[in-house]
């Protein structure tokens, strides 16, 4: 699928060209968000957007202030009128919570033809949802998300995060996510266009409830139904930081076994691909070094170089200097720890943990 490419990507915003605007509505299921909601909220309503479009926040039983915060940041941009704070009911059985709160924004949307998901520390520049329309209407897209920039200063995000965008893309190739011929299904939860009549055909998010995946578990229901799109987007990035080890271990570890369906068998797969993808050949290198073995060195030095170059379009996407791609043996190898770890903690009994609440196996009161 060319994944390595990282080329798929919005088209500009319209040149002037005569076109229906359909009206939009933003839906933001927030959790415990003041810290970033204000800014999240001021962003989508300062859209520069020809059509009409009303923001939904959603406060999931929030205890940090988040709901005062989103509207005082729609007073400050003078757009109350376009802003609904929605107070989250409780969390049914059997459904997860985030699916929960965006269920709830749908359902206060109305009739309205597009649903513009997005999390609330994430900020959008001012074109991003008319691009995402005119992908949406001229390409006949059911579903159109971009993954979003994710904070990459400290050390541990320049080891990790482009590493994360990179294994994303060789699990969802972009190109094959694309192509309505290819049942594979993809998305990226911080940034979904989707049409209500897709959602709706696709048996809407009751279909989904259990799901600790939103974004994937969305792609793979909607597609059947029409075709998809994901690609790369540089104009939107998400607020929250992970200065620590830990941070990005816990974000991982809490969904990579989920990923992988609790299947032994496809964490047995996982494990042995990205080893032997990722860090064999470093280790037959070396070998073939200390021991002066040509016929090792040369073959392990192709495989070390493929993958170095495979690299280099996810570092030119964050902007960091190439000699970062010699630490990806070094990041493949502390993610495939890190979804073991998953695996260990689901069958601990504490595998997906988020916000405050724990999700076991499906079908478990959550």
């Amino acid at each position: 699928g060319a994944f390595w490419r990282a080329d798929q990507r919005l088209p500009l915003r319209a040149n002037g060209a005569q076109r229906t605007w359909p009206e939009v509505t933003a839906v933001v299921p927030a959790r415990n968000e003041a810290e970033g909601i204000g800014d999240c909220v001021s962003a989508l309503l300062r859209q520069d957007y020809p059509g009409v479009l009303h923001v939904i926040v959603v406060d999931d039983q929030s205890s940090d202030g988040t709901a005062a915060r989103a509207r005082e940041a729609a007073c400050r941009v003078d757009a109350a009128s376009r802003l609904e704070v929605l107070r989250g009911a409780p969390l049914p059985e059997n459904w997860a919570g985030k699916v929960w709160a965006m269920a709830q924004g749908v359902n206060a949307a109305g009739l309205v033809p597009l649903l513009w998901f997005t999390d609330g520390d994430i900020v959008h520049g001012p074109d991003v949802l008319q691009r995402l329309v005119i992908q949406a209407e001229d390409q006949n897209r059911s579903l159109v998300s971009l993954m979003v920039m994710l904070s990459c200063r400290s050390f541990w995000e320049r080891l990790l995060i482009p590493p994360f965008i990179f294994f994303f893309q060789m699990l969802y190739p972009f190109p094959w996510v694309n192509n309505p011929r290819r049942a594979l299904a993809g998305a990226a939860g911080g940034c979904m266009l989707l049409r209500r009549e897709s959602l709706e055909k696709a048996g809407g998010f009751a279909a989904m409830r259990e799901a600790l995946i939103d974004d994937c578990t969305l792609a793979a229901l909607v597609k059947p139904h029409g075709a998809i799109w994901l690609g790369l987007g540089t104009e939107s990035y998400s607020l929250r930081d992970y200065q620590r080890l830990g941070e990005i271990w816990r974000m991982v570890a809490r969904s990579a076994y989920v990923q992988l369906q609790f299947s032994p068998w496809r964490l047995l797969g996982a494990t042995l691909g990205m080893i032997f993808l990722y860090v064999w050949p470093v280790g037959v290198l070396l070998f073939g070094l200390w021991t002066g073995n040509i016929w090792l060195v040369l073959p392990a030095l192709l495989a070390c170089l493929l993958m170095l170059m495979a690299y280099l379009p996810s570092l030119r996407l964050y902007a960091l200097n190439p000699l970062w791609m010699f630490s990806l043996p070094l990041a493949a190898l502390l993610y495939t720890l890190m979804t073991l770890d998953s695996a260990r903690r689901h069958y601990g009994g504490r595998g997906g943990a988020w916000k405050g609440r724990h999700y076991g196996v499906p079908g478990e009161k959550q």
